[in-house]
């Protein structure tokens, strides 16, 4: 677990190795059946998955890159051709998007296994069934690190995560918990999803009430508070900026005056918070329709 964080050249050495994390997902799989998913073996193992797995998509090799980044479809010759890693275009983005990951090894080895559906699953048991506050946060941080890129691979894992797996409702649970690092890096993955088109309309109806209700209600008092409300804007921002079904739910669920008291601070220590709470204030103005509902 130590060594695993060590970074790059020791995340690569560790992930080189043969039978490491197929045994450490093995181990995993077995607690989760024996019905045991709090001993402290199983945090030490979701850990080191949790370290091996940042970073992931810009560390991986050549081979496995090529792998993971064929397009499917046929693009026109007229298009450039975008690079496996990095690109910032919006045109490519989307295109990425909408490209399926080549059909999952029914038999993963190694790195494969840690961009798994298997071990996607296995994250969001250990989040539902655990109740260590480690082994929570290092499973939503894996699941965190494996969608935090803008190619195929994230937005793949992102799909599996809320569509595939239903993984939003223990998601949810997190937010309501007492620990605060839990409840942050949970709502740092719903911000990571949230930037999924395809997968916004979901989102809102199952967690955008409750992103609302964990907001403060007036200024963060810590950092850790003033992070996580910075991750509820922009996750509230990606989510309203362009559903007027979904800036209204967000004024239904009484949000409106807490973005504004938030916004309205302007202290260097919060000032992250309010811009944030600005600019999601300035992307509900952008819904017309809205405004009188809005003013009333």
């Amino acid at each position: 677990r130590n060594m695993s964080s060590a970074g790059p050249e020791g995340r690569k050495k560790m992930r080189e190795c043969d039978g490491l994390i197929d045994s450490l997902v093995y181990y995993i799989q077995g607690a989760i059946a024996d019905h045991e998913p709090n001993d402290k073996a199983t945090e030490n193992c979701v850990c080191i998955l949790h370290n091996l797995s940042y970073q992931l998509e810009i560390e991986l090799p050549e081979s496995y890159a090529q792998s993971i980044y064929m397009q499917r479809r046929n693009i026109s010759s007229n298009d450039k051709t975008a690079g496996c890693f990095g690109t910032r275009s919006r045109k490519v983005k989307e295109k990425q998007q909408d490209t399926p990951l080549p059909e999952e090894k029914s038999n993963p080895r190694g790195v494969e296994s840690l961009w798994h559906s298997t071990l996607i699953r296995i994250y969001l048991s250990l989040i539902a069934k655990s109740t260590r506050s480690y082994t929570q946060e290092a499973s939503l941080g894996a699941l965190q690190n494996l969608t935090a890129g803008t190619g195929p691979m994230p937005f793949a894992v992102a799909r599996t995560v809320v569509q595939k797996a239903n993984g939003l409702p223990s998601i949810r649970t997190m937010l309501h918990v007492s620990h605060p690092t839990v409840k942050k890096t949970a709502v740092s993955l719903l911000r990571n999803l949230s930037r999924n088109t395809s997968l916004q309309s979901d989102i809102a109806r199952e967690v955008l009430p409750d992103l609302v209700l964990i907001l403060p209600e007036s200024v963060p008092g810590s950092d850790i508070v003033c992070e996580t409300t910075v991750s509820i804007c922009y996750t509230l921002y990606n989510l309203t900026q362009s559903s007027s079904h979904n800036a209204r739910l967000l004024l239904s669920a009484d949000g409106l005056p807490k973005i504004i008291t938030i916004s309205m601070n302007d202290s260097n220590m919060f000032s992250k918070a309010s811009r944030a709470a600005s600019v999601l204030l300035y992307s509900l103005w952008s819904h017309t329709d809205l405004h009188s509902a809005y003013k009333k």
